[in-house]
C-alpha cells in the first residue's frame, strides 16, 4: 500500500502543479525513485507517457477554462504551459478536434482526460511467476551507453546496430562462463540498466556479460553489482517472434500488479533482462534489485 500512497502523492504534485512548471524530478521524489524509473512506471502502467498525461490534463483544463470563463486565449495559453497562441491552438486542435474559440460556442463537442489514480485493481490474470533471491556481489562487463529520457536513441536501437556489426557475437565469445548462480539454459548475453547514477535525464544501460576467470574484458567497460536481492519473474516458453509481447507484458505486470502489494521497493531501478532457451523454445527473466519498504523512511507520510 506504501507503494500507491507514494505514486498517488506524486500525481497530486502534477495537478496541483499543472497551471505552472512542473519538475520531473520533483515528482519522482514524491514517488522515491528516480525520474526515468518513475516515468517507465507510469508508461508501463497506463499505456500513456508521463508527458502526455500532463499534456492532456492540460488541455482538459484549457477547455473547461475557455467554456467558463472570459479569460483570453492567449492568457490560458501562458497559464498551462504554452509559449504563443499559436502553439496552443495547434495543441489544443489536435486533442480536441476544434480551436479554443469555437470551444467557447455552445453545443461544441470537447474531449476530457481525468486526473488519474493509482488503485488496486482485482484481475482473474492467471499467476505469476517469480522469486526472491539475494546474490552477493558480481561483476559484468560489455558494450555501454547512456540514454536521454527525450532522446530518439534507444537500447533497442543499440541492440540493433551491435548485431549487425558482430559486437553481439564477438561479446558473446569473450564471455567466459556461465556463473554459479545460474545453469546452462541461460545465454551469455543480456542487458542491464540502471546500475550507477547519470543526471536526473538519462539513464546507463549496457550489453553485457558476467565476469569469470575465463571472461576477456579488453576493449569493454566492467562494472561491479553490489549484492543485492531480486525480484526475478520469469516467463513462460515462447518463440523469438513473441519477444516484444512477452517482456513488455512481464514489465507491466511487474510495475501494475506485484510492486503495488508485494512490500518492495526497486532499488535505484537497477534491473537485469535476461534470455535462455530450453527444449526449443525460449524464456526471459526480469531481474529487478529490490528492499524491503522501511514505512518510517516515507518521503511524506499519509
Amino acid at each position: 500500500m506504501d507503494w500507491l500512497i507514494r505514486m498517488n502523492q506524486a500525481l497530486d504534485y502534477i495537478e496541483l502543479n499543472l497551471a505552472g512548471e512542473i519538475e520531473l524530478k520533483e515528482v519522482a521524489q514524491y514517488a522515491c525513485c528516480s525520474s526515468y524509473q518513475f516515468q517507465r512506471m507510469f508508461s508501463f502502467i497506463t499505456n500513456v507517457s508521463l508527458a502526455e498525461y500532463i499534456r492532456r490534463r492540460r488541455l482538459t483544463l484549457a477547455a473547461i477554462e475557455l467554456q467558463n470563463s472570459d479569460m483570453r486565449v492567449v492568457d490560458i495559453a501562458i497559464k498551462y504551459g504554452y509559449e504563443s497562441p499559436v502553439s496552443f491552438a495547434r495543441a489544443f486542435q489536435l486533442l480536441h478536434g476544434v480551436n479554443p474559440a469555437m470551444a467557447r460556442e455552445e453545443g461544441t463537442s470537447l474531449k476530457a482526460y481525468p486526473r488519474i489514480s493509482f488503485l488496486i485493481s482485482i484481475k482473474g490474470e492467471k499467476a505469476m511467476n517469480y522469486r526472491i533471491e539475494t546474490i552477493e556481489s558480481f561483476q559484468v562487463f560489455g558494450i555501454e551507453k547512456k540514454f536521454q529520457l527525450k532522446g530518439v536513441d534507444t537500447p533497442a536501437e543499440l541492440w540493433k546496430q551491435c548485431h549487425a556489426n558482430g559486437e553481439v557475437e564477438r561479446l558473446e565469445e569473450n564471455a567466459g562462463d556461465i556463473p554459479a548462480f545460474l545453469n546452462q539454459d541461460y545465454h551469455k548475453i543480456h542487458a542491464v540498466c540502471s546500475y550507477k547514477k547519470t543526471d536526473e535525464d538519462s539513464f546507463p544501460y549496457m550489453l553485457s556479460a558476467f565476469k569469470g576467470d575465463s571472461s576477456k574484458t579488453d576493449g569493454y567497460t566492467s562494472i561491479t553489482i553490489p549484492a543485492n536481492t531480486w525480484a526475478i519473474f520469469s516467463s513462460d516458453p515462447f518463440t523469438w517472434d513473441k519477444f516484444d509481447q512477452t517482456i513488455e507484458t512481464l514489465y507491466k505486470r511487474f510495475f501494475s500488479e506485484w510492486l503495488p502489494t508485494a512490500g518492495y521497493e526497486q532499488v535505484h531501478g537497477m534491473e537485469f533482462e535476461i534470455t535462455g532457451s530450453k527444449e526449443g523454445l525460449n524464456f526471459v527473466e526480469l531481474w529487478f534489485a529490490v528492499k524491503k519498504i522501511n514505512e518510517d523512511k516515507l518521503r511524506i507520510d499519509s
